[in-house]
Order: structure tokens, then C-alpha cells, then sequence
């Protein structure tokens, strides 16, 4: 057997023993050969604080060994049994046969083109057989390359938020809902500075998790993160055939919470003592059903009196579908006083005031406490479902759920029979220009009255 196919047999033994070739040809009398059959081990000779120094070096199982001697023999010594462990490894390969020789030959010659050496490949094969179970490397190369045909990958959660937001604006999304999108994508950008393909459902979760607070808060935070991995989809990010590693993730059981509701009472008493600014956020809340939201971002035009509804437009709505909602008598009695035009309520300030207000009441405002009165004594009144759902804007298995038998027939009728007393109406608005006119009036009067004076002089 030829030496070079000797030479690399060495690398596929269980004892790899190989002599170090050199890189460069030391000079004469630097280096010292032993020979050991068809092996050589060389000995490089070297000099330290004027003292001879012997070095033996070789390859051990992939690994280069490298022994220092200060006496030669001791070193030929430690080169003899390096020679002869190489030996018996040439005797090993020398065992193979004809056909095992040429079934190496041409592993060797298909992986030249790719640059490997059979070593690192059969390694690598090995590791990829063992963590696929038994199961075809080729097989899941081709599931890979199929699950991602068009995925544009190495795109990082960074870049693709930063799309992902803009095209959300664009989209012509309300203000307060690119507020909180914006909020919890930022985060889960700072989290994860990795390609967006790369994340998976219990990286989310784990995530999820070490933010903290309620578990409803989690599932909205969920929610965002889906819609962020649903539009990476869309733009080819991620795999369009699957669901995302966001959307695999399950969300948390919140449990069935207590609908408060203020009584018809509580209301009066609120509304009685309200200054003129407050009454349109309240009365819309309370006897409307409109979420805060909603009320701050609608003008005095989306409220018509004269059919007796309010149009929610859809980019004015949470749920980003239009609704219309009737106007109760007693709504209508308490908002036609304070017509004007632009917004209803101009002021952002106007839900802290509100709640401030009636803790001086000492009444306490539980969360959406106007809304969930609202459709509380509406059920109650009408008990019917589909249509509540529909003016709120709500599913009709949630108000089923949440707001059935909350308060009784009589209750309602109570509520809905609130009307703005004389004390609670607002002044009436001065007419400037009747003021005008009629000084106008007057004067010309006068300078009449003056003239005849006059003339009767």
C-alpha cells in the first residue's frame, strides 16, 4: 500500500498517532530522524539559556503533542514509541480490504469539491443521525428547504419591527393603539436581538412570564406579539404555511372577574354634582355604552338627533368596525344642552377629572364601570343579547356571560329614567351678535332721539 493513502488513513483511526511534518525545512542539524520501519519521527534540536533542548512532536487522536527533553536519548526513546504506535495503527489500516479501500477512495472523492475532509463529515453525519433519531438527513433537508421556500431569512426582530410599525401607521391604526403596539413590540425587540426566524414559543413565554402583571395584561401583550409575527409572515419572514412560534403559544386563563356596576343612585349623585365639561364624557359612558376611547375621539356630528343614533365610525371604534348606538331619551336630554362643534370632549384630561370627581363623591370607579353599567341595565331591559352585542360592539357570548342578571327590569328603568334637573343644566350660551345688534339698535335710537329733540328746538 502506497504511503499517501497510509497517510491519510491515520486520521480515521480510534489511536491516531501521526509525526509532525514541518511547515518550513529546518536547517541542517537541527532536526534528528528516527526511524521506525516505514516511519519517521523527526527530533528538533534547539537551544535555551545555552543549553541543549530536544523536542519530540506528533499527532495523537487529531491532537498535536509536543515533549521536551533535555537528554537526546530520552527523547529518541519517547520518538521510538511514537514510531511504533504509528506502526500498529499501518498495520491496522493495512487489515482493510480491497473493496473497503475503494469504498474510502470514493468518500474521499465526493467530498473534494465541498472542500471537507472525511473525518469532520462522517463526525457531522453521525451527530445529525443520532439527533434525528434514526431518521434520514436527507429527508429532513428537504422538509427544511420546503418549510422555507421564500423565507427571507437573517432578518432581525429589530428590522422587521421597525417595518412591521410603519406599515401599521399606514394603515391609518388609532393613536392609542399604536401606543400600546409600539410599547410592547419595543420591548420584545430589546429581549430578543436575534433574526425574527430564529425565536421560539417558549422564548415568548418565558418572556411573557418575567414581565409581570396580571394575566390579563400578559394576553395583550400576546396579542401584540402575534400580530407583529402574523405580518412578518405576510412579508415573508416567516414560514406562510405553518402558524407562527407566536400564535403556537397558548394564552392565560384569567378567570371569570366581577363585574362591578354603579347603582341608579350613585349615578344621580354623580351626574348632579358634574360640572358642564364632564356631563357629555359621563351620560356617553353611562347611558351609550362608548368606551373612553371611543368618546374622546368622536365630534358633535356623529351624533344625530334627529334619527336618535350615534355612528361610530371603524377607525374611531377598538374593535375597527362601524356600529351605531340609539340614543335613550334621557341622553338625548342630557347632550342636546351642550351642542357645539368640533369634539365632544375637548379636553384629554377629561377621564382623570371625571374619576377624581367622584372619589370626592366618595364613590369608588371601578375599571370601565360606565360601560359595564350601561350594558348591564340595557340586557335587563330589552334581554337581548345580539342586540346589545351589537350596539357595544361586544360578542354576544360576553355579554351573556358577563352582564346577565347584573340588575333587574325595575333597576334599568331607573337608570334610563335619569334626567338633567333645572340645577344641572348649563347657563344658556350668550348670542354675541344679537348683543351687537342690539347696541347697535339702541344707539341709533338715541342719535334718532336726539335729532327730533332738535328739530323741535
Amino acid at each position: 500500500m502506497d504511503t499517501p493513502f497510509i497517510d491519510t488513513l491515520l486520521h480515521v483511526m480510534s489511536e491516531n498517532f501521526q509525526p509532525v511534518r514541518s511547515q518550513r525545512r529546518p536547517a541542517k542539524g537541527q532536526t534528528i530522524q528516527i526511524k521506525v520501519g516505514s516511519v519517521s519521527v523527526p527530533i528538533y534540536r534547539s537551544q535555551n539559556n545555552g543549553l541543549p533542548r530536544f523536542f519530540v512532536a506528533f499527532y495523537h487522536n487529531g491532537q498535536r503533542i509536543r515533549r521536551s527533553f533535555s537528554d537526546l536519548e530520552e527523547a529518541k526513546k519517547e520518538a521510538r514509541k511514537a514510531g511504533q504506535k504509528i506502526m500498529a495503527g499501518f498495520s491496522h489500516a493495512n487489515d482493510l480490504s480491497t473493496s473497503d479501500r475503494d469504498v474510502f477512495l470514493n468518500a474521499k472523492a465526493c467530498l473534494e469539491k465541498s472542500g471537507l475532509s472525511l473525518l469532520p463529515a462522517v463526525q457531522e453525519y453521525a451527530q445529525c443521525h443520532e439527533l434525528l433519531g434514526g431518521g434520514s438527513l436527507l429527508g429532513a433537508i428537504k422538509d427544511y428547504v420546503e418549510r422555507n421556500k421564500g423565507v427571507r431569512t437573517g432578518v432581525t426582530v429589530a428590522d422587521a419591527a421597525k417595518e412591521f410599525l410603519k406599515a401599521k401607521e399606514a394603515d391609518g391604526m388609532s393613536t392609542r393603539y399604536m401606543a400600546q403596539l409600539r410599547s410592547d413590540v419595543n420591548r420584545f425587540v430589546t429581549a430578543f436581538p436575534c433574526p425574527i426566524l430564529h425565536i421560539k414559543s417558549h422564548q415568548i413565554d418565558e418572556w411573557l412570564r418575567k414581565l409581570g402583571g396580571a394575566p390579563r395584561t400578559r394576553n395583550s401583550t400576546h396579542t401584540s406579539i402575534c400580530t407583529f409575527f402574523s405580518w412578518a409572515k405576510s412579508a415573508s419572514y416567516l414560514p406562510k404555511n405553518e402558524e407562527t412560534e407566536a400564535e403556537a403559544l397558548s394564552k392565560v386563563k384569567t378567570g371569570d372577574t366581577e363585574t362591578e356596576i354603579f347603582t341608579p343612585a350613585q349615578m344621580k349623585k354623580i351626574l348632579d354634582a358634574a360640572t358642564p365639561e364632564m356631563v357629555p364624557f359621563i351620560v356617553l359612558g353611562a347611558f351609550a355604552g362608548m368606551r373612553a376611547a371611543e368618546i374622546v375621539r368622536i365630534d358633535w356630528s356623529a351624533i344625530d338627533f334627529k334619527r336618535k343614533i350615534i355612528m361610530i365610525r371603524a377607525d374611531q371604534a377598538k374593535t375597527a368596525s362601524r356600529r351605531i348606538i340609539p340614543i335613550s331619551d334621557n341622553l338625548s336630554a342630557w347632550l342636546q344642552p351642550h351642542v357645539d362643534e368640533g369634539l365632544v370632549v375637548p379636553s384629554a384630561e377629561i377621564y382623570r377629572k371625571v374619576t377624581d370627581h367622584a372619589r370626592k363623591l366618595k364613590i369608588e370607579w371601578p375599571h370601565n364601570v360606565l360601560r359595564h353599567s350601561y350594558i348591564s341595565y340595557r340586557i335587563a331591559k330589552i334581554k337581548n343579547a345580539q342586540e346589545v352585542a351589537l350596539e357595544a360592539g361586544n360578542s354576544p357570548t360576553i355579554i351573556f356571560k358577563h352582564y346577565r342578571e347584573l340588575a333587574t327590569e325595575d333597576q334599568a328603568d331607573a337608570w334610563f329614567a335619569i334626567n338633567p334637573t333645572d340645577s344641572n343644566k348649563p347657563a344658556p350660551k350668550l348670542d354675541i351678535a344679537k348683543i351687537k345688534k342690539g347696541i347697535r339698535k339702541r344707539r341709533l335710537a338715541k342719535k334718532n332721539a336726539a335729532k327730533m329733540a332738535a328739530l323741535a328746538e
